[in-house]
C-alpha cells in the first residue's frame, strides 16, 4: 500500500503562488533541488490538476539535453519512469507518455491507487491536494518553505480544512530554506 504525499515548494506566508500566478519565486537551488529528486525517486505515481500538469510535462521533452545539469536530468529520467493522473474536465488527450486524463477527481479512485500501489504517490497542485486532504486521503504534507513573503496568490493549503499534524522531520538548507514533512492524523 503506497502513502499518498502532497508535496509543495511554499511561501512563508502559506502560497504556492504570487498574485500573478506564478510560482518562479520558488525555484529551488541546486542543493534543495538534489534534495527534491532524491525524495521523487521511489515515487511510482503523480497525480495532477490540469495546471499542475501542464507545468509538469516540462520534463517530459526537456532536462535531457547535453547542455542540461546531472540533477535535470536525473530528475528528468525519475519523473517520465512514473505514471501520471491528470484530473482535468477540459484537457481531451494527454501530452506525455504513461499519463492518462479523468474527469473528475474520484477518493474511490485515490483509495483504489493507494490500496494496490507498491510506491508512494504524489499529488500535485494546491486545489487538488485540499480535495483530498479535505477527503482525508493525504498520508503526508511535505512543504518546502522558502524565506520569502508574498503576501497575496494561492494558498498552499485552503481555508476551512482541520488536521492534526505530526512533524516528522525537518531539514534546513543553506540558502535558508526549510523542509518540514507531516504525518497527518485523520
Amino acid at each position: 500500500m503506497g502513502k499518498l504525499i502532497y508535496t509543495a515548494n511554499v511561501s512563508l506566508d502559506g502560497r504556492v503562488e504570487d498574485e500573478r500566478g506564478t510560482p518562479e519565486w520558488g525555484a529551488p537551488d541546486e542543493e534543495v533541488f538534489g534534495f527534491l529528486t532524491d525524495h521523487e525517486r521511489p515515487i511510482g505515481t503523480y497525480l495532477y490538476g490540469r495546471r499542475m500538469y501542464e507545468t509538469m510535462a516540462y520534463w517530459e521533452s526537456q532536462g535531457d539535453g547535453p547542455d542540461d545539469s546531472a540533477a535535470n536530468r536525473d530528475f528528468a529520467r525519475i519523473w517520465r519512469a512514473a505514471d501520471k493522473v491528470v484530473f482535468s474536465r477540459t484537457l481531451e488527450t494527454p501530452a506525455t507518455a504513461r499519463t492518462r486524463v479523468e474527469r473528475a477527481f474520484d477518493a474511490d479512485l485515490v483509495r483504489q491507487l493507494k490500496d494496490t500501489a507498491a510506491t508512494d504517490i504524489t499529488i500535485g497542485g494546491a486545489e487538488l491536494a485540499g480535495q483530498a486532504i479535505a477527503m482525508g486521503l493525504v498520508d503526508e504534507l511535505n512543504l518546502v518553505v522558502v524565506p520569502v513573503l508574498l503576501g497575496k496568490g494561492k494558498r498552499a493549503l485552503p481555508e476551512g480544512i482541520k488536521a492534526r499534524l505530526e512533524l516528522l522531520d525537518e531539514i534546513r538548507f543553506a540558502g535558508g530554506t526549510v523542509y518540514l514533512r507531516y504525518r497527518v492524523d485523520s
